[in-house]
C-alpha cells in the first residue's frame, strides 16, 4: 500500500472507530424518550372493542373469532357486543360511517366507565 492509501485508510478507520465510540455524557445518562406514548388501559381496551366492532359491521371472516382468539377479556367481550348491537342499529339508522364513527366513540366511553375493563379472562362468562 502507498503512503496516501494508508493515510486514506487509517482516517477512514479513525472516523468509523470515532463514530463507535459513546459519547461523553458527563457521568450522567442522558434520557431516552420513549418510541410511543403510554397506552392506558382504557386506550387498549377502546381500541380493541371499536376495532372488532367495526370488523363485524363490514362482515369481517374474522369477526367470527371468540373473545380469546380476538385478544378480549370476558369484561371487554361484553362490551363489545352491546356496542356492536347499538352500531348495528346506527348503521340501519344513519350508514355504515356513522355506525364505525359511533363505535369508536361509545367503545372510547364504555372502556373508560369500566377502567379499561380488563377483569375476567378466565373461559367462562357470566
Amino acid at each position: 500500500m502507498t503512503g496516501g492509501r494508508l493515510r486514506l485508510v487509517g482516517a477512514a478507520l479513525a472516523a468509523v472507530l470515532a463514530g463507535c465510540a459513546p459519547a461523553p455524557t458527563g457521568g450522567h445518562d442522558a434520557p431516552t424518550e420513549s418510541a410511543s406514548p403510554v397506552r392506558t388501559p382504557e386506550d387498549i381496551c377502546a381500541d380493541l372493542v371499536s376495532y372488532w366492532v367495526k370488523e363485524a359491521l363490514k362482515g369481517s371472516s374474522w369477526a367470527g373469532l371468540d373473545w380469546e382468539q380476538k385478544g378480549l377479556s370476558n369484561e371487554q367481550y361484553e362490551i363489545h357486543d352491546e356496542v356492536l348491537a347499538a352500531a348495528l342499529a346506527e348503521e340501519r339508522r344513519a350508514g355504515r360511517g356513522a355506525a364505525s364513527a359511533f363505535a369508536d366513540r361509545e367503545a372510547r366511553r364504555r372502556c373508560e366507565e369500566a377502567r379499561g375493563a380488563t377483569g375476567s379472562s378466565e373461559n367462562w362468562r357470566s
